[in-house]
């Protein structure tokens, strides 16, 4: 249950981007990493240096317009492309291109519609190591992964058989099963009615608090960046950049109705309206 509402300070937003203020490791860092797009004989420039750090057990929230750049460094940071300048690094290795450590939630859930609900969480284990050629085990950390997300009475049904909230829980069980060091969330939920998301919500933030993962998604939904973040980076229009950071100082788990999550929210707006730089 949520803590009653007391006093509290007034959030504040900080010109980003900041280092992060606590003892925990730096799990992934962002140097001046840009991306120009060439079409058409034009060059296209979506994303300005960014410089961004994020620690260990650390929900990092991208929040800005559509077409701002946000989920073009998701895709970088997941090595699904390559930047124009700057690098990538993740505990200190370069980021080159995709890998079981960087796994990715999509706006739409991807799961292979010929395979059942477990075969699909099964999928991703079968290059791992400590799984390869057992199969035995592949499915007892698949079940366990689909009792985390409440589907463990759904194992054997199709996809086509699952609604939209339960391909998103199937898909975030799918991403966690290699248990990689940081999981990318891009707007996968803007699909689902207002009460499904809700429940999502709660259900990540719980999954979050029980595995310690460190998590970095997308929005442009105030409400849910302050609802889901530890830190908020808010981008500028395109070409995007990150003009200001705001911490979300609330305990866990947070309701998306929750009145005291309207100040922060509040505050991204405001963001958004001053002028760049």
């Amino acid at each position: 249950m949520n803590q009653p509402l007391r006093d509290q300070s007034p959030p504040t937003a900080h010109p980003g981007p900041a280092c992060p203020g606590n003892a925990s490791p730096v799990v992934l860092e962002v140097v001046e990493v840009s991306k120009e797009y060439n079409t058409g004989g034009q060059t296209l420039l979506a994303l300005e240096p960014v410089k961004l750090s994020v620690l260990a057990g650390e929900w990092v929230v991208l929040f800005g317009p559509s077409g701002c750049g946000k989920s073009t460094l998701l895709n970088l940071i997941a090595g699904f492309e390559t930047p124009t300048t700057g690098e990538i690094r993740l505990e200190g290795r370069p980021v080159l291109k995709p890998g079981p450590d960087r796994l990715m939630m999509f706006q739409e859930h991807a799961l292979f519609p010929w395979l059942n609900v477990v075969d699909n969480v099964m999928y991703g284990l079968k290059r791992q190591k400590r799984y390869r050629f057992k199969r035995r085990l592949r499915r007892e950390r698949a079940r366990e992964l689909l009792r985390m997300v409440h589907l463990e009475e759904f194992g054997r049904a199709a996809v086509h058989e699952l609604s939209g909230g339960m391909k998103q829980r199937a898909a975030l069980a799918r991403a966690l099963a290699p248990d990689p060091k940081l999981l990318l969330i891009d707007e996968p939920f803007p699909a689902l009615d207002t009460l499904v998301r809700a429940k999502l919500y709660g259900e990540l933030q719980e999954i979050f608090t029980r595995t310690g993962k460190t998590i970095i998604s997308v929005t442009h939904d105030p409400n849910e960046a302050v609802c889901l973040g530890d830190r908020v980076c808010v981008f500028t229009d395109r070409p995007g950049r990150i003009k200001a950071e705001v911490r979300v100082d609330l305990p866990r788990p947070r309701e998306i109705a929750d009145p005291r999550l309207a100040p922060f929210a509040r505050l991204l707006l405001d963001q958004l309206e001053v002028r760049n730089a």
